[in-house]
């Protein structure tokens, strides 16, 4: 009888940590484990180990899995961080999935390079996706639910399977850590060429074409953050302005706030980051 009801205490303190917010939150940042050490072998500078992977998806799959048996009613509660995160990681292992199911790619589709992305039909924005008990494209997930919370940061989070996205981590995106890691994010958007171009010699400005895909969720965050020097300028190259200038370097930044520049939108680089098959 003394041990039953020793067993029962034992129980009730577990049930009672179990539920406990710290532990609910340890639980959350614990889901993403198997991700983040899918990305931390498989990942070099934004490029994927796509052959690799694909032979060895066992972690993947099982990720995708977890994400597939959440339910609203787990999700919808989370900070605003955990559900960033919980998106950003669950469009970027989306991708990956996309790309091994199919893994070499080799399409015929004209205006895409043989081994993009673009080559699977439907990738972005036709195949749903179950997350959290929704069914989604990757496009709803980027337009619908990321573009919510108000952050262009999270469009650049954004790996795409392509050279010409954001560079897709090493890691997982953590709530713990997630505005250290955007921040990280936003600096680096300055120092990839194939996100910003600026050539002081000829007055151009070049910028990916994701910016103006997502215009509204850019201009909305930054344009009005703009110097008074600019108030001339469209919204979107306000925003641009905002958005750079705490990362450029000196003679950059001297540059743009000369305001003699012009802005283009160079074409979006569809080829696979591909390590495998160099990608670049």
């Amino acid at each position: 009888m003394i041990l039953r009801s020793a067993l029962s205490a034992l129980l009730a303190l577990f049930l009672v940590v179990a539920a406990s917010p710290s532990a609910q939150v340890g639980s959350r940042e614990a889901l993403h484990r198997a991700l983040d050490d899918v990305l931390d072998v498989y990942v070099r500078d934004g490029l994927v180990y796509y052959r690799a992977l694909r032979s060895e998806r066992r972690s993947l799959d099982a990720y995708l899995g977890a994400l597939e048996r959440l339910t609203p009613g787990d999700v919808g509660g989370w900070s605003r961080d955990e559900q960033i995160a919980l998106w950003l990681n669950a469009y970027n292992a989306h991708v990956l999935k996309a790309v091994i199911d199919r893994y070499p790619i080799d399409g015929r589709a004209e205006g895409y390079p043989r081994n993009s992305i673009r080559q699977i039909p439907g990738v972005f924005e036709r195949t749903p996706r179950r997350v959290a008990g929704r069914s989604l494209t990757l496009d709803q997930v980027e337009v619908e639910v990321l573009a919510a919370f108000g952050d262009p940061r999270v469009t650049l989070a954004l790996g795409r399977g392509s050279v010409g996205g954001g560079r897709l981590r090493s890691e997982a995106f953590a709530a713990g850590r997630l505005e250290e890691q955007l921040k990280s994010v936003a600096a680096e958007f300055a120092t990839r060429q194939e996100l910003l171009r600026i050539d002081a010699n000829d007055g151009i400005v070049s910028v990916t074409p994701i910016l103006s895909w997502r215009e509204a969720l850019f201009t909305g965050a930054y344009a009005e953050k703009a110097d008074a020097r600019f108030a001339q300028r469209s919204p979107v190259e306000r925003a641009l302005v905002a958005f750079i200038l705490p990362n450029l370097l000196p003679g950059e930044r001297d540059f743009i706030q000369r305001n003699t520049f012009r802005v283009t939108f160079h074409e979006y680089d569809w080829r696979l980051n591909d390590l495998t098959g160099g990608g670049r």
